[in-house]
C-alpha cells in the first residue's frame, strides 16, 4: 500500500451529511474521481462512523482522505464545519500514514442538485446520489488544485 509522500495512490473523499456520507474515489494516479455507494451515518456516534469510514479508506487502499469543509458564504465557519473538524480529527488517529486533509466545498451539494434538476433527474433519485457526487465534486477539486499547484518540467 502507497503511504501518503511516496507517490502516487488512491484518495478517498467525503461529503459528511446527517443522514449519509457521500463517497468518492480516484484512480491510482489521484487523476479522476468517481462516485462509491454511500455510507448511511444514521445515528452512529462521531467514532463510530470515524471507525467505518477508516474500514473503507484501508479496504479501498486510500493514501490520503479529503473530508469536505463546508464554510459558510462568508468563508467563516459555522456548526456544520466544526462538526467536519471534529469528525477529522477523530479519523485521523485510526489511520496512521494516510494524511486527512479538509477541504472547502461550498456550494458542492447545491451544484450537485443544480445539475441533477437541469437532467431531468427524478427527486428519489436525485436524493440516493446527491451524496456521493458531491464527493466527487469535492475530490476533483481537491485533485485539480494540486495539479494546478505542481510545478511543471520542461523537456529539454
Amino acid at each position: 500500500m502507497n503511504r501518503a509522500g511516496s507517490g502516487p495512490g488512491r484518495i478517498l473523499a467525503l461529503d459528511l451529511g446527517d443522514v449519509r456520507i457521500g463517497l468518492a474515489l480516484s484512480d491510482p494516479l489521484g487523476i479522476t474521481a468517481q462516485p462509491l455507494p454511500h455510507l448511511t451515518a444514521g445515528k452512529l456516534g462521531t467514532r463510530r462512523l470515524a471507525g467505518k469510514v477508516a474500514q473503507e479508506a484501508r479496504r479501498r487502499e486510500a493514501v490520503e482522505v479529503v473530508i469536505g469543509l463546508p464554510l459558510l458564504l462568508s468563508g467563516e465557519e459555522g456548526v456544520r464545519a466544526e462538526k467536519a473538524r471534529e469528525f477529522a480529527e477523530t479519523l485521523q488517529p485510526m489511520l496512521p500514514g494516510v494524511v486527512v486533509h479538509l477541504w472547502d466545498e461550498r456550494l458542492s451539494t447545491v451544484e450537485v442538485e443544480r445539475v441533477m434538476i437541469a437532467g431531468n433527474v427524478r427527486r428519489d433519485r436525485r436524493r440516493q446520489k446527491v451524496d456521493s457526487l458531491a464527493a466527487v465534486l469535492i475530490l476533483q477539486g481537491f485533485m485539480d488544485a494540486r495539479s494546478a499547484a505542481a510545478p511543471t518540467r520542461s523537456v529539454p
